[in-house]
C-alpha cells in the first residue's frame, strides 16, 4: 500500500471527484426512479425528483454495507489500489457516463465504475489484481437482473390485471395513481440503497490503501452521509434526456404498469442489495419496463430503442474499462 503517498489536499482531491462521480450517478440515474411516476403523469418531473432525492438519502437506515464491501475489496485486490488506480477508474467511468448522457442513452454508471476499477487496476498490475469471483458476479447481474426484472414485471401486470378484470379503467387508474407513490418510493429507496454504496467502497478502499483506516477495511460513517448526500443531490439536478427514453420510448405506460415495473425492480435491487451485488438500477428498471409493455403485447414494446439501450450495457465495462486504462496511464505521467 503507499500509505505516505498522498498529501492531505491529494486525498481530499480524490474523495471530492469520487462524489462528483456519484452526483452524476444520482443525475444519470434520476431518470430509473422518475421515469414511470413522470411517465404515467401521477406526478410532475421536479416533484418526482425531489421525492425521489429524499428516498436515495435514506436509503442507508434501511440497507447494510454489502454492496460497497464488495466494490472496495470485491472488485480488484485493495493492496493493489493507489491513487492513480482510483483516479482512474473514477474518470474513466465519469467520462463514459457524460458522453452517454449527452447522447440521451441509458447506460449504467455502476458498470462503468466496476469496468474503470478492473481497467486501471489492470493497467497497473495486470490480470491478477482483479478479483474474478467478483466481477463475474457482477457481470452476470448484466443479464440477470433485467431479465428477472422484465419476468417479475410480466407475471405481475398479468396478475394485477387478472385481479381487477371487473373493475372500471377509471377505477382501476384512480387505485394505482396512488399505489404509484409507495411502489416509485420503493425503487428509489432501493437505488440509493445499492447505487450509493459503490462510491462509499471506492471511496473506503482509497482510505484504506493510505492507511488512514488502519488494517481493518470498513466504511467510516461519514463516507455514508457524504456519499448519500451526493446521490440526492444529483438526483435533484435530473436527467430530463433520460427521463424521456425511460419513460415513453420504450413503451406507452399506464399507472398499474407503473406499479408493477417499479416492484419488481424494487424487488430485484432490495435483493442484489442484500447480497452485496452492486447491479445496474438502470438495467433493472429498463427489463421492469419492457415487461410490463410486453405483458399488454409484444408489438407495445419498441424493441429498436430497447436493442439501443442493450448495446450500451453490453460495451459499457470495456469502454470504461479502456478509458480508465488511459487515465492511470496519464496520471502516472503527471504524478
Amino acid at each position: 500500500m503507499d500509505a505516505a503517498a498522498l498529501t492531505l489536499p491529494f486525498l481530499f482531491g480524490l474523495i471530492v471527484v469520487a462524489l462528483a462521480f456519484d452526483f452524476l450517478n444520482g443525475m444519470n440515474d434520476a431518470a430509473n426512479s422518475i421515469a414511470t411516476i413522470v411517465s404515467t403523469r401521477v406526478l410532475r418531473p421536479h416533484y418526482a425528483v425531489a421525492w425521489a432525492a429524499f428516498f436515495n438519502f435514506v436509503a442507508f437506515l434501511f440497507f447494510g454495507l454489502h454492496v460497497a464491501e464488495t466494490v472496495g475489496r470485491g472488485i480488484v485486490e485493495a493492496d493493489v489500489v493507489n491513487e492513480h488506480v482510483i483516479f482512474g477508474a473514477l474518470a474513466g467511468a465519469i467520462v463514459w457516463q457524460i458522453l452517454t448522457q449527452r447522447l440521451g442513452i441509458p447506460s449504467s454508471s455502476s458498470h462503468a465504475l466496476i469496468g474503470g476499477l478492473v481497467g486501471a487496476g489492470i493497467a497497473k498490475a495486470g490480470v491478477e489484481a482483479v478479483v474474478w469471483s467478483g466481477v463475474v458476479k457482477t457481470t452476470a447481474a448484466i443479464f440477470l437482473s433485467p431479465g428477472l426484472g422484465c419476468l417479475l414485471a410480466l407475471f405481475l401486470m398479468l396478475f394485477v390485471s387478472w385481479a381487477f378484470i371487473r373493475s372500471t379503467p377509471y377505477g382501476i387508474d384512480h387505485i394505482f395513481r396512488r399505489v404509484q407513490f409507495v411502489s416509485a418510493s420503493f425503487y428509489a429507496l432501493g437505488h440509493g440503497g445499492n447505487d450509493a454504496q459503490k462510491t462509499m467502497g471506492i471511496i473506503a478502499v482509497l482510505l484504506y490503501s493510505q492507511g488512514h483506516l488502519g488494517s481493518q477495511f470498513y466504511v467510516p460513517f461519514w463516507v455514508v452521509i457524504a456519499c448519500q448526500i451526493a446521490m440526492a443531490a444529483g438526483t435533484l439536478a435530473g436527467g430530463w434526456r433520460i427521463v424521456r427514453t425511460m419513460g415513453s420510448r420504450i413503451t406507452r405506460l399506464t399507472p398499474m404498469q407503473g406499479v408493477c415495473a417499479e416492484t419488481a425492480g424494487s424487488v430485484m435491487l432490495f435483493a442484489a442489495t442484500s447480497l452485496g451485488i452492486p447491479v445496474s438500477t438502470t438495467h433493472t428498471i429498463t427489463g421492469s419496463i419492457i415487461g410490463v409493455g410486453a405483458a399488454k403485447k409484444v408489438s407495445a414494446v419498441r424493441w429498436v430503442v430497447a436493442r439501443e439501450i442493450m448495446t450500451a450495457w453490453i460495451i459499457t465495462i470495456p469502454a470504461a474499462g479502456l478509458l480508465a486504462a488511459l487515465f492511470y496511464w496519464l496520471s502516472g505521467l503527471v504524478g
